[in-house]
């Protein structure tokens, strides 16, 4: 099992390549990294290739760094997406779909 993430710009209709990801965990008291990277030429990127200890995550995405290189200023120069895993046995995935003004997420499969 592993967590991954798939960034979409919807701004070029295209995959989102580069874009800065951290995998952070919460401990119950502070943020924690777990692992980082960029997004490959396909906007994916995989944090975990083991099953994810159950608890809550934060994916944040440097969508700054990302539009700058573009050359596109953007309202949202990070997005954080917070989530929960109560089964480690299961495959999480966490799309982004994003634009320089805007963005959604969603849990995929």
């Amino acid at each position: 099992m592993s967590l991954s993430t798939h960034v979409l710009d919807t701004h070029r209709g295209r995959p989102a390549a580069a874009v800065p990801v951290r995998l952070d965990h919460y401990d119950g008291d502070t943020w924690q990294p777990v692992a980082d990277g960029v997004t490959d030429d396909d906007g994916r990127w995989t944090a975990l290739k083991d099953s994810p200890q159950t608890g809550t995550y934060r994916l944040r995405f440097g969508t700054g760094p990302y539009f700058t290189g573009l050359g596109v200023a953007t309202f949202y120069p990070e997005v954080c997406v917070i989530f929960a895993v109560s089964d480690s046995g299961t495959r999480q995935h966490v799309p982004l779909l994003v634009s320089p003004y805007g963005y959604s997420t969603y849990r995929g499969s």
